[in-house]
């Protein structure tokens, strides 16, 4: 809003002081104009400054002009300590200067040629007077910040580069260094950052729409997700970086006819968003075109320049080596995922008995790990099982695993010997025939006592070194079973190990368990324990796979850095 024609210059309550001439004076030049205090606020304003800086005077007086006006051409804040207008009014003296910017109330900037004066009053200093009119850069010269520095100045820019080294490098989560690099460049570079990678088979998705709202950072996903193929032959400035050409600039106007599905969503971005201005640059490593990450500008903000693509390519280059990085994390993670379903067994179907069982891997890990878990027939029938923890929870740890799960395999089906005499042939052959570290575990075998028809079952078991099973009544009496607990294996002591025997009743849940469920960095085992123990016994009575899902939901640490395997038992009503 401007100010009304004839209206003269506006004053402040704090400006009472000032001489009754300086409204002439602010009038009667042909340029914007306005005085500020010796503390640098607004105390008068001319109404050609009001037309200028599209503002009202009534918006301006008592602010301070530096924090409210001043701005470098990227619409970034100036440091006092770099302002030229702050520093000669501290100094008082006179300076002039051109190619300044000041924050207009549309949200604009307006470049300015500026002359700043000492104002006194009866000889001593009241402030400064201010003048500046609009400086217009000729089309075919750009000045010598844009072309040596672009958006920022050189400290910054620096300064921005380093940030991005840091903080990019040092994830291999694909989305975290997507959220890191939004925080990089909005709204610091753009209003708005658009990253579209491929995939290993050349299929386009737009991985994240990135906005910033005042204080929060907002993601458009409907914007987001899978998108058409990328033509060969079509000019358009998205695809042709997708298909290797370097860094260009782009607007709405590019995408007016759409020759293309990619153009048509294109077109809906500029629409959606509002970009006025972007800047799109190919997301490029040795192995080729990963992407491109596109920033956009809306129209309260000066349009992106050839000379700002330098900048923007840094941080792309940047980007590029953490995207690559955590693209190949998330595809060794999928090896590893199915690597870990394969040597985790599928259960057994067993007459009379139900089972569940829940894995879950080390949260920072490659998705495998040492625990484990297994099932399996033997020969006459009996049913044996086992919950182990190998040290470590990657992929040694999982391959380690491997060798002990399959040893343990062989030994049960070879020898019909109770489950301590196992787990002792298993313990003396494990440092000379594998590469396993120390591992602990539970070995047992499910016995069924009585008729097929109408019988109970037992546990026989073994415990080297491992957290003991949990029995739970669905009245929600619960018991440990600490008897028959001995050394963990691969220590090279020969232990003496012996076998317990329980009784599992109908209605009866045993669980059984790793470390990662129950031990937590802030809280004793013992607590961890009696956490599991009385949520067990409140979930006795629910469904199997619904005790296990909320077990885990509801006894994990939040802080949990380790593999989880959790395996339950419970005999029903009638055994079978």
């Amino acid at each position: 809003m401007t100010a009304e024609s004839g209206s003269g210059p506006r004053r402040g309550p704090e400006d009472a002081g000032t001489s009754p001439g300086v409204g002439e004076v602010l009038e009667a030049v042909d340029a914007g104009a306005f005085l500020v205090d010796v503390h640098g606020r607004i105390v008068a304003v001319s109404s050609r400054a009001e037309e200028l800086l599209v503002r009202r005077a009534e918006d301006m007086l008592g602010r301070d002009a530096h924090d409210l006006l001043h701005r470098r051409e990227g619409g970034m804040t100036v440091q006092r300590s770099e302002c030229r207008l702050a520093q000669a009014l501290m100094r008082g003296r006179t300076d002039q200067g051109e190619q300044e910017w000041l924050a207009r109330g549309d949200r604009t900037l307006l470049p300015v040629s500026w002359l700043l004066t000492p104002y006194r009053i009866g000889g001593h200093a009241a402030g400064a007077l201010l003048l500046f009119h609009e400086f217009r850069v000729p089309e075919d010269e750009e000045s010598e910040e844009r072309r040596s520095t672009g958006l920022l100045g050189l400290v910054e820019r620096l300064a921005l580069l380093a940030e991005a080294t840091t903080t990019l490098s040092t994830t291999l989560e694909v989305e975290t260094m997507l959220d890191r690099l939004a925080s990089l460049t909005v709204p610091r570079l753009a209003d708005w950052m658009v990253v579209d990678l491929l995939t290993e088979t050349g299929e386009l998705r737009r991985r994240r729409v990135s906005h910033r709202e005042g204080e929060e950072y907002t993601r458009r996903e409907d914007l987001e997700g899978p998108m058409p193929a990328v033509p060969e032959n079509s000019p358009m400035p998205l695809t042709r970086v997708l298909r290797g050409a370097p860094s260009t600039l782009m607007g709405p106007e590019d995408y007016a006819e759409a020759d293309s599905g990619v153009a048509a969503v294109q077109r809906e971005l500029f629409r959606a968003t509002g970009i006025r201005s972007a800047a799109v640059v190919p997301l490029r490593a040795p192995r080729g075109v990963l992407g491109a990450l596109t920033l956009g500008r809306g129209g309260h903000r000066q349009p992106f320049v050839v000379s700002e693509l330098a900048l923007v390519d840094d941080i792309a280059r940047r980007a590029s080596l953490a995207m690559e990085n955590a693209q190949l994390f998330e595809r060794q993670r999928a090896v590893a995922e199915t690597m870990q379903r394969h040597l985790l067994p599928q259960l057994p179907v067993i007459r009379g008995l139900e089972l569940a069982v829940r894995y879950l891997p080390a949260p920072h890990a490659s998705q495998v790990g040492g625990d484990w878990y297994d099932v399996f027939r033997l020969s006459d029938g009996t049913i044996a099982l086992a919950v182990g923890d190998v040290v470590g929870h990657d992929l040694d740890a999982a391959a380690g695993m491997a060798q002990v799960r399959n040893m343990l395999r062989a030994f049960a089906w070879d020898h019909r010997q109770p489950p301590s005499a196992v787990v002792s042939r298993l313990d003396q052959a494990l440092v000379p025939l594998s590469d396993a570290p120390m591992a602990t575990m539970l070995f047992a075998h499910l016995e069924r006592v009585g008729e097929p028809a109408g019988g109970t079952w037992r546990v026989r078991g073994t415990n080297a070194g491992h957290l003991p099973p949990l029995l739970v009544g669905r009245d929600g009496r619960t018991r440990y079973v600490d008897e028959g607990h001995g050394l963990l294996l691969g220590t090279g002591v020969g232990a003496v190990r012996t076998d317990v025997v329980v009784p599992l009743p109908p209605l009866t849940t045993m669980v059984l368990y790793t470390d990662g469920l129950v031990e937590e960095r802030r809280r004793s085992l013992d607590e961890g324990l009696a956490k599991l123990r009385r949520h067990a016994a409140a979930l006795a009575t629910r469904p199997l796979d619904v005790f296990c899902d909320l077990l885990l939901e509801r006894v994990r640490p939040a802080d949990n850095d380790d593999d989880i395997a959790l395996l339950a038992v419970r005999v029903p009503a009638r055994g079978g």
